[in-house]
């Protein structure tokens, strides 16, 4: 069973930025792909990171250039790091990992059903 908590959350103007960290129990950034999804309101939970267990990443159109996932394997922390937040980033930011083979599928960070294991997520609210 995978363990993961989110932190980092927080209120930020339009703008800004705001780094997410999410700890994990066991050592699985090499065997695990992970990723950060992210719930706005009255809609539905969205991925819009992820980085392979074999090390690229990949985004969604509206993070490319702004949002930057990386991972400590010492430390076992997964980070999301957001710069020129928008009011529509607002939202629930989940972090979530999935057990991912070492044959490489360039799709496969950006699909949910990659992920099993789910943290309880953090808050991220943009203001203008």
């Amino acid at each position: 069973q995978v363990h993961l908590v989110e932190s980092g959350g927080g209120s930020v103007q339009a703008g800004g930025s705001l780094r997410l960290s999410c700890t994990f129990s066991g050592n699985i950034i090499n065997t695990h792909c992970m990723g950060w999804f992210r719930q706005a309101p009255g809609k539905e939970r969205e991925l819009i990171a992820g980085r392979d267990n074999l090390g690229p990443t990949n985004y969604i159109e509206s993070a490319k250039g702004r949002f930057t996932i990386s991972g400590d394997s010492a430390k076992n922390i997964l980070y999301l790091q957001m710069n020129s937040l928008k009011i529509e980033d607002t939202g629930i930011y989940y972090c979530a990992a999935g057990f991912c083979s070492n044959r490489y599928d360039a799709d496969r960070v950006l699909l949910p059903q990659t992920y099993q294991y789910w943290g309880q997520g953090t808050q991220v609210t943009v203001s203008s």
